[in-house]
Formats: C-alpha cells, sequence, structure tokens
C-alpha cells in the first residue's frame, strides 16, 4: 500500500511541484496551503510522513508542528521542514517544536525522493 504524505505550503507552485515528484514516485498525496488546513486534513487521515514549509500565513510551520504532536496518530509521524529559511535559530525552534528533519529550498526532486524514503523506512 502506498504511503501517505501531507504536503503543507502556502505556496500553490510548490505544492505542485513537491506532489509531482512524490506522485511519480507512487506516492499517496494530501495537500494543506497552510497549517490550519493541514491541522484538519491530520485530524481526519492519518499521514505517513509530513513534509511542511516553515514561513506560511494563519498558522506557520512551528505551531503546525506542535498541533500535530498533540495528536495521537501524529505523536511520531516523521515531519521534514522545507523552506528557504535556515537560520540555526530557526532549526533548533524546529528541533524543539518535534521536526524530524530542515531542507532548503529550493530541492532537487532526486534529493527529496531519497531523504523521503529514508524517513518512511
Amino acid at each position: 500500500m502506498a504511503k501517505t504524505i501531507l504536503v503543507v505550503d502556502d505556496s500553490a507552485v510548490m505544492r505542485q511541484l513537491i506532489s509531482t515528484a512524490l506522485a511519480e514516485a507512487e506516492y499517496h498525496i494530501l495537500l494543506a496551503a497552510d497549517g490550519q488546513a493541514a491541522v484538519k486534513q491530520a485530524e481526519q487521515r492519518a499521514a505517513d510522513l509530513v513534509l511542511t514549509d516553515w514561513n506560511m500565513p494563519v498558522m506557520g510551520g512551528n505551531q503546525l508542528i506542535r498541533a500535530l504532536r498533540h495528536l495521537p496518530s501524529y505523536a511520531k509521524t516523521p515531519i521534514l521542514v522545507l523552506t528557504t529559511e535556515a537560520s540555526d535559530a530557526e532549526k533548533a525552534e524546529a528541533r524543539q517544536a518535534g521536526a524530524s528533519g530542515w531542507l532548503r529550498k529550493p530541492i532537487e526532486p532526486s534529493t527529496l525522493l531519497e531523504v523521503v524514503g529514508s524517513l518512511l523506512q
């Protein structure tokens, strides 16, 4: 059965690029444009992995990660932050919130698939 990945990004272009690469690798994709929409998705269906942007309107990555970690079905789900910002302070904040890792955008599809594959093993 295909693994399910929740992709959260306020950029429709980034959601499309990421979801296309993942769909070609036969992952099932759930999409959300912000953290609040992602939490609603997560409450309805568990994902095997979450890929989230850090800086988003409504609810950013930090708040999203913390909200997901309070859902029993997401307590141990890998959460990977994808963002153009990558300060040491933000990385530390992401880890403290419960992120599993951090990748800088833009990211090559092959690199994304490699990291996703390793997190889903």
